[in-house]
């Protein structure tokens, strides 16, 4: 089928047109990475699925497809996909969370773009993150040291140009929630944070469509995996593949924006580490979670 297709199944007008099933939105995937599709058929395909809305069986086919034209890398825990841009946040403390749950002895690997925002990739360094230059560069940091950052466009360039179409058509496309589920090490547990709560949802069923064992998702601070110690979460996703949700309660008292210097780590930044680190060592099966996390805070900040 040409991408033509599937946009006229998108866009027949009130009453006969459909969403697209799971096959029908991997083979559209396909024609969109191969780079041999019209760049306006693209356009109008992101855009239909836009107002319409997406559905988890397009979703789990346009991530189908995505992760298989991505080279898998090897030995990875669990995913971290941040792929939050455009809204003003604060230092990205999710990033020191990821670190100490690779300090666990969970292999982690975070992938992602930020588009303007460039707060993640700066602070990637301190937080002792390395970054791959490939997929095979990505398997061997991991082993080396337990985790890394794998860029969207190292890891799937078409993928990339799809991505940042958002700036010719000036909005977001599903292309963002696919990213999310890339998955690039097939890990068997994955967290992801989400800026608008209806897609909390999206992203599981989809995940459930994939076969998925373990996923959390949560309305994060700008859009990503990072907690709000001072809000109830409210969790969606999947455990040991079936359907799950739960509401973390608040860990603290104190009533403020994630915000904050990277260097400057109060306690209200400490709970947004240790909380953040908490659910993603909950998602990989750790009893205990919220003490393992604060265990490992001071581990790294011992006290004075």
């Amino acid at each position: 089928m040409s991408l033509a297709d599937h946009v006229r199944t998108l866009g027949r007008g009130p009453g006969r047109s459909r969403s697209l099933t799971r096959d029908e939105a991997a083979d559209a995937m396909q024609l969109m990475l191969s780079g041999g599709a019209a760049p306006e058929a693209v356009g109008a395909l992101l855009m239909l699925l836009r107002m319409k809305g997406e559905a988890a069986e397009e979703i789990a086919g346009f991530a189908g497809a995505a992760q298989g034209a991505v080279a898998p890398v090897e030995g990875v825990d669990l995913d971290w996909p941040s792929y939050a841009a455009g809204r003003t946040r604060g230092a990205p403390l999710f990033l020191t969370s990821a670190r100490m749950v690779a300090d666990e002895g969970h292999r982690v690997l975070m992938h992602g773009w930020n588009g303007a925002d460039t707060k993640v990739r700066a602070g990637l360094e301190e937080a002792g993150i390395p970054v791959a230059g490939s997929t095979e560069d990505a398997g061997a940091l991991i082993a080396a040291h337990g985790i890394a950052y794998l860029p969207l466009e190292v890891a799937q360039p078409a993928l990339f140009a799809l991505l940042n179409l958002r700036a010719v058509l000036g909005l977001r496309s599903c292309i963002n929630t696919v990213c999310r589920m890339l998955n690039p090490g097939r890990a068997a547990a994955s967290v992801q944070g989400v800026f608008h709560p209806s897609y909390r949802l999206l992203q599981a069923d989809a995940a459930a469509l994939m076969g998925w064992r373990d996923l959390s998702v949560i309305k994060g601070g700008g859009g990503e995996f990072e907690r709000h110690p001072s809000k109830d979460i409210a969790a969606f996703g999947l455990r040991a593949g079936v359907p799950w949700q739960v509401t973390f309660p608040a860990i603290s008292d104190e009533t403020r924006r994630l915000a904050g210097d990277p260097g400057e780590m109060g306690d209200f930044e400490r709970q947004v580490v240790t909380g953040t680190a908490a659910l993603a060592l909950e998602t990989c099966g750790v009893a205990d979670a919220l003490a393992r996390a604060e265990a490992g805070w001071n581990a790294r900040r011992p006290a004075a």
